[in-house]
């Protein structure tokens, strides 16, 4: 094995001047705030990108690093929370034909207490949580940020009983998102159907809902697709839950798989739901995270928001629907691109390899080029509200003070023949999404 050179504090910062590529090793969840470590200061050092040493087992593992523009020709440098994961990554990206990397070891001892050095954290971090702060939770203990006496772990799904019923985490109960929106229109349920279903699971507006999904591979030519992406489902459930006034939902990153990946046990028991009599307080408390189309028009209209389109380029220009019960093909006119991957059911633009949710400052950049920025009204809209959910949810963790979810989507847009359409490619866009 080769002996990496090492820097001291002032040699990173100076380094860092000169142009060097700093790389954070460290889980996810750490680089996006969580104090996994006890260190001081949660979150990455300022500039890092975010290449976790559980990456390096991935086949692309070296398209990854080049899709966020590290190439052999840079000077590297790598830290974690310990010297031997920021060496193992070193040795990796030496085979692969990377030779000017330096290691920095003084991350928690150094760097995170001093106040003067700068560091970065997803707004609201803490709504994106690690699989290991729901085992302390679920085995009696107290995990960081969190301050409650009750709480309901909720395993989503698509009319897929059998995805929760073949292994779940402990004690989760499951839901069907259906619970939470009508088939009829795939939109969020009435205020009164919503309450109904909430109290139905045991889940309160002062409950802590912690929601995760399966990722089961869907297959957009079976018949419900949407069945295999339960990890969409969940955040979909999630934004509706913010949008009825629970007051703390959390979402589990990378889903049932990182809870798998973690080596957490798991079970098969189905587990009873335990009904309370009372949600607590009127529905819908954010009556601002949802619009209808009379609300997406003015949207559309306005020079202050975007309608950000939230579905595959195929859909986008017309060549599919994306949907097996949706005829109509194209888009809003006006909607912005906003490339959710390859089709209705995959969100792979905004997921890192292992399903996590991607680096946060690399869909900022993304959406940026499109001027999908934080100071315009955004609300985002696929064919039925799933994927719009997430991109929503990627914006609100970021702390993006105005967005939406445009609840009908393309689904209710083209059920309207007065409303206009568009197809083909249209004059500027961007899609390069790596």
């Amino acid at each position: 094995m080769k002996n990496f050179n090492e820097l001291s504090t002032p040699e990173l910062i100076e380094r860092k001047k000169n142009g060097a590529k700093l790389i954070d090793v460290r889980p996810i969840d750490a680089y996006n705030g969580w104090s996994l470590h006890n260190e001081l200061r949660g979150g990455h050092i300022k500039g890092a990108v975010s290449l976790p040493l559980k990456w390096i087992k991935y086949i692309d593992w070296i398209e990854i690093i080049r899709s966020k523009n590290i190439l052999p020709e840079h000077e590297i440098v790598l830290y974690g929370y310990t010297k031997a994961e920021s060496k193992a990554v070193a040795e990796r990206l030496k085979i692969s034909g990377y030779h000017k990397i330096w290691l920095y070891s003084h991350f928690i001892d150094e760097w995170s207490p001093n106040e003067d050095l700068p560091m970065e954290n997803l707004d609201k971090f803490k709504n994106l949580v690690p699989a290991s702060w729901v085992n302390t939770l679920i085995s009696g203990g107290k995990p960081q940020l969190y301050n409650n006496d009750k709480y309901v772990v909720v395993h989503a799904h698509y009319r897929n009983r059998d995805a929760y019923r073949t292994g779940h985490i402990p004690g989760a109960i499951d839901m069907d998102t259906l619970a939470l929106e009508a088939p009829e229109t795939w939109n969020r349920r009435s205020p009164k159907e919503l309450k109904e279903a909430l109290e139905k699971h045991g889940i309160t507006a002062d409950t802590t809902v912690i929601l995760y999904g399966k990722f089961m591979f869907p297959d957009n030519a079976s018949e419900f697709p949407g069945s295999a992406a339960g990890d969409i489902g969940a955040i979909r459930n999630a934004f509706i839950m913010l949008y009825t006034g629970v007051k703390d939902v959390r979402v589990l990153n990378g889903g049932f798989q990182s809870w798998i990946d973690e080596g957490y046990q798991i079970t098969y028991t189905d587990e009873p739901k335990k009904p309370v009599t009372e949600f607590g307080t009127n529905i819908p408390i954010h009556p601002e995270l949802a619009i209808d189309t009379p609300e997406a028009k003015q949207v559309i209209a306005s020079p202050n928001a975007e309608l950000v389109c939230v579905r595959s380029w195929e859909e986008y220009i017309g060549e599919v629907s994306g949907y097996n019960y949706i005829e109509p093909k194209g888009r809003i006119p006006g909607a912005i691109f906003a490339d959710c991957g390859s089709d209705a059911y995959h969100m792979e633009n905004y997921r890192n390899v292992d399903q996590t949710t991607r680096e946060y400052h690399e869909i900022a950049e993304i959406w940026s080029k499109n001027g999908i920025t934080p100071d315009k009204h955004l609300a985002f809209y696929c064919g039925t509200g799933w994927r719009g959910s997430e991109a929503w949810f990627n914006a609100w963790l970021m702390g993006w003070p105005r967005v939406s979810v445009y609840d009908g989507g393309w689904f209710e847009w083209s059920n309207d023949p007065t409303n206009p359409f568009e197809t083909g490619i249209p004059d500027t866009v961007e899609t390069d999404y790596n």
